[in-house]
């Protein structure tokens, strides 16, 4: 796939106020520890004003762009960002700045 529409789809998914405020959370999350390199979506919905249902459009949309993985662990799932996509970014960034 052209790197291109790759970002864009990364750009459109960021461009939702909510998206980018998930997407920022499980990003610090992943940093922390080595232990914690992964968020519950329990864990996300007590951060917002909106529903699970909300949180897991989001999140759909977020794995649609290439931003975020999702793994199911039993009867719960853990997000973690995917770190290829973010490495792309900051080079996209550190050449345009």
């Amino acid at each position: 796939m052209n790197q291109n529409l790759d970002l864009s789809k990364v750009f459109k998914a960021l461009s939702n106020p909510n998206r980018l405020e998930i997407f920022l959370n499980i990003l610090k999350k992943d940093g922390v520890d080595e232990e914690l390199k992964s968020c519950f979506l329990s864990e996300l919905t007590g951060h917002f004003s909106i529903g699970a249902p909300t949180i897991s459009h989001h999140l759909k949309e977020l794995v649609k762009a290439g931003l975020i993985e999702t793994n199911k662990k039993g009867k719960y799932v853990t997000c973690q960002v995917n770190g290829d996509m973010v490495d792309k970014l900051q080079t996209v960034f550190n050449r345009t700045v």
